[in-house]
């Protein structure tokens, strides 16, 4: 029989007739443990707990070699040994010293007070002036009168306006001043 003999074969009366339905077998149904059930390999070894110990060197307080020992399982683990002056470990309970016996400070009220106008400019004008000026006020208003008798003996230099857009006209005006 080739492909194109089942194409164009006319069908008979064996291939269309009815089959009867067989009666399918009962399948026995069974379940596994969890251990056996599971895909995560032996779990017995998994089960098992281990001892884990690490070292550690001393430091400049705690000199000498530490060691921590804890027993670790696949659910639980518990620390068995810690050494002295490791670090989340505390061998007693510091208790501080309370020199009052648990009487509380008085709480000490202040309540805003009125302020006169003359009091207010002497207090804007008093310390912020000479923050971080050596010798303080009376060095800044020195340098006040210092500039000020700089400034009335430069002579001003005239601003001239120039007729067109981007002309160096008053920055040549400029150099001939400073040279002069």
């Amino acid at each position: 029989m080739g492909l194109f003999d089942r194409l164009f074969a006319t069908r008979t009366g064996n291939a269309t007739a009815p089959k009867t339905p067989q009666p399918k077998k009962e399948v026995e149904s069974f379940f596994l443990d969890a251990d056996a059930s599971s895909s995560m390999g032996n779990v017995d070894f998994m089960r098992r707990s281990n001892t884990i110990r690490r070292t550690f060197p001393g430091t400049a307080d705690s000199p000498g070699n530490k060691e921590m020992v804890a027993e670790v399982a696949s659910m639980e683990s518990r620390l068995e040994r810690v050494s002295e002056g490791l670090g989340g470990q505390s061998s007693q309970p510091e208790q501080a010293i309370d020199l009052t016996g648990g009487i509380p400070k008085p709480v000490k009220k202040t309540f805003a007070q009125t302020m006169s106008q003359a009091e207010l400019d002497q207090r804007k004008k008093g310390s912020a002036m000479g923050v971080n000026v050596p010798g303080g006020t009376a060095a800044i208003k020195q340098e006040q009168a210092q500039a000020g008798a700089i400034g009335q003996s430069q002579p001003q230099i005239s601003q001239q306006a120039s007729g067109k857009a981007g002309a160096i006209d008053p920055f040549k005006q400029m150099v001939r001043d400073l040279n002069s």
